[in-house]
């Protein structure tokens, strides 16, 4: 586990009652939930707990939708997709969704060409992703389809990054990769992490969320039913096994 830096007073997300599904049916129910800046906090919960919905649900990317949520203090709520991120949040998606007919360094370029308002010096720059990830500099013109699963998810992570992002939400990021990429994304996580940036992690990948957040959520029956430390959830033998499979 990563060691948790001080934190800002108001948070970077903060959800407060948060109902929402699809067609009629509910997924999440009541969901409380806050991100600190500096923070990384991994979202645990068993297939169909919500996890994909409650990342769907900040974006505004389909779900019906009650309750508050807020991003940097403002109240989100039925914003466009594009207006939300604008205020600093930005989406790694389940699958990493590379355009395939693009090389690396045009799919990179992409996530630039859109600044943030009132953004003035960027943190990230091109140079800097490829000083972060030495094998997209090599494989810059290289057709992103043509990458590899672990290629693909640095590409989505140096996307992500290019949009100055003040959060950073990763859907799944270790789903379908080989051993080696794995362990490979877990230290550009961790980098990140030592760095200040704030990460919302997806995972069902139990013992790599474990290693790099600062704090836990696990979600059950459409609900927050742990919130907490790493070391609290390990010791916690009933949600482990309840809620995790563990």
């Amino acid at each position: 586990m990563t060691t948790m830096p001080m934190t800002a007073a108001v948070p970077l997300l903060r959800l407060r009652d948060v109902r929402a599904g699809y067609g009629g049916g509910t997924i999440l129910n009541g969901v409380d939930l806050d991100l600190a800046r500096g923070e990384v906090l991994a979202l645990l919960g068993r297939n169909g707990a919500g996890k994909t919905t409650l990342l769907h649900t900040v974006f505004n990317l389909g779900p019906t939708v009650q309750g508050e949520i807020h991003v940097r203090g403002e109240d989100v709520h039925g914003w466009p997709t594009h207006r939300i991120a604008q205020l600093g949040v930005a989406l790694v998606p389940q699958g990493r969704g590379v355009f395939a007919d693009l090389d690396v360094q045009d799919s990179l370029r992409l996530a630039t060409l859109a600044p943030r308002p009132q953004q003035t010096t960027p943190a990230w720059t091109l140079d800097a992703v490829y000083a972060r990830f030495p094998r997209l500099f090599e494989r810059r013109r290289t057709r992103s389809g043509a990458l590899s699963g672990g290629e693909r998810q640095m590409l989505a992570l140096g996307r992500a990054l290019l949009t100055q992002a003040d959060v950073i939400a990763l859907d799944e990021p270790s789903e379908g990769l080989a051993p080696q990429a794995v362990a490979a994304l877990q230290e550009h996580l961790a980098e990140l992490a030592r760095d200040g940036t704030t990460l919302l992690l997806v995972e069902q990948n139990t013992a790599l969320a474990l290693h790099l957040a600062h704090r836990v959520a696990v979600l059950g029956h459409g609900r927050v039913v742990f919130d907490g430390t790493p070391e609290a959830l390990a010791a916690d033998r009933a949600t482990l096994h309840t809620h995790l499979g563990v």
